[in-house]
């Protein structure tokens, strides 16, 4: 049984590899959370600069971070960042953990938000890739060292201690549900914002794409919320 996630906090950062990677779903429920006033915050490692195969990733690094931008404003995210990694050869390391910390000193969320870090995606079938288990697991690593002071001293400006739950996107065995109803559409909407990827990636008509990825993604399972649309996290508590 699916329990709902909490819902006394005010700010989030997502922290996530690549542009496209919160659309796949999560977007909804970033929806419904900036609707309800919070705030929410994004954090890049990369520019996605390899993710087109007939684009050259000096060309589409532009392409893919203009995308992201109008992507998270259909979410009403206006705080978008990028780390700058080298997209497909993230190295899990201090280097990224230093610099997720410094985000988190920065945004002081309440809610870090990521991408499934498993192997495999839900189902066991599907291999995960390195980018993603990189940045997932370092997310949660820095959630720890945000509030140690000894940890990357100096880096991002103070400690802050106050993240409490880490959320996992597209997660194996998820453990929490937010109901999506109101923001399914704006949740299409961002990913449909990446129409150079998506007309890239398949023949299919970008919206028809958009919306039946989104839509099969929200799943209705035994949980809190009846048969309404759900984005769904396994949910760490600090």
């Amino acid at each position: 049984m699916l329990e709902p996630m909490p819902e006394d906090w005010r700010r989030a950062l997502a922290v996530v590899a690549h542009p496209d990677d919160l659309e796949y779903g999560c977007a909804a429920a970033v929806a419904a959370w900036t609707d309800a006033g919070r705030e929410v915050s994004y954090l890049l490692a990369t520019r996605g600069e390899a993710g087109i195969d007939t684009l050259h990733p000096e060309k589409a690094a532009p392409v893919r971070e203009r995308e992201q931008r109008a992507s998270a404003a259909a979410v009403g995210v206006s705080s978008v960042e990028f780390l700058d990694h080298a997209d497909g050869v993230i190295e899990y390391g201090p280097r990224l953990r230093r610099e997720i910390a410094a985000a988190v000193r920065r945004h002081r969320p309440e809610l870090l938000i990521t991408l499934n870090f498993d192997d495999t995606w839900p189902g066991g079938v599907a291999w995960n890739t390195p980018d993603h288990k990189a940045v997932g697991r370092a997310t949660l690593d820095a959630a720890a060292d945000a509030g140690n002071r000894w940890i990357f001293p100096g880096v991002g400006g103070e400690p802050w201690d106050g993240v409490r739950w880490v959320a996992v996107a597209a997660a194996p065995s998820p453990t929490h549900a937010v109901d999506v109803t109101a923001g399914l559409e704006r949740g299409v909407r961002s990913l449909l914002e990446h129409r150079a990827y998506i007309e890239a990636l398949t023949d299919e008509d970008p919206e028809a794409y958009a919306r039946s990825f989104v839509e099969s993604s929200v799943r209705q399972e035994e949980g809190p919320f009846g048969d309404r649309p759900t984005v769904t996290f396994r949910l760490y508590t600090r």
